[in-house]
């Protein structure tokens, strides 16, 4: 019953955010990043329309457990990259940004802080970061604006075209990570919350964040 109601939430949510591209102007791409607000756990707690039952401050612990390691093992890896083309991959709802625990009118969506953190010290240290997402193509647009409002550096998102919403998430991810290992990059990590974001290899390390048994997008 769970994973019924979590995916009655996603196809909500999504089609909710496809009327939103749809009405919001465009804007440029290259403004300047905002910081991204830090987000009390009970000004969360009290937004309506969440689309999820998990609890946001345990979430935020559950997070910064699992990349906690990831740091210094970018610190590490890229201690003598000279010459290595190197990149890390995110996922973007909850794992990049704050998906569930928000309204979807809440635009921008703010940054999962930990995500963030790293994705800025990657970048630092000269490593590319990418995004994948299961978000339909209609959404491109209004997801890089999202992204680099709450801060993150984007050197690439892939988003699914027509042809890949009728295949499975886990191989259209896999595809994109081969394709950027195509245009001579290394990943050396790819971050996600869902099996889907991690399966299928093209990848030295994976960082799984929690989706507490698919209850979060």
């Amino acid at each position: 019953m769970r994973g019924r109601s979590a995916s009655r939430h996603r196809t909500l949510t999504v089609a909710a955010t496809a009327a939103l591209a749809l009405a919001w102007p465009v804007q440029a791409d290259a403004a300047a990043p905002a910081a991204a607000p830090d987000r009390p756990a009970a000004a969360v707690a009290a937004g309506a329309a969440r689309s999820t039952d998990v609890d946001y401050a345990t979430w935020q612990r559950d997070v910064a457990a699992a990349l906690a390691p990831a740091r210094p093992y970018v610190e590490q890896r890229t201690a003598n990259a000279s010459g290595e083309k190197l990149a890390i991959v995110l996922d973007v709802d909850n794992t990049s940004l704050e998906t569930d625990f928000h309204s979807f009118w809440e635009y921008p969506t703010p940054a999962v802080r930990p995500a963030l953190d790293l994705a800025r010290y990657a970048d630092s240290r000269g490593v590319d970061v990418f995004f994948v997402t299961a978000r339909p193509g209609i959404l491109h647009g209004l997801t890089a604006r999202n992204l680099r409002s709450a801060g993150y550096p984007v050197d690439g998102l892939y988003v699914r075209d027509l042809p890949d919403l009728f295949g499975e998430v886990a191989a259209y991810k896999t595809e994109k990570r081969a394709e950027i290992e195509a245009k001579g990059y290394r990943i050396i990590a790819n971050i996600g919350n869902r099996p889907s974001d991690l399966a299928g290899g093209h990848a030295e390390r994976v960082f799984k964040l929690p989706d507490y048994d698919g209850e979060l997008s």
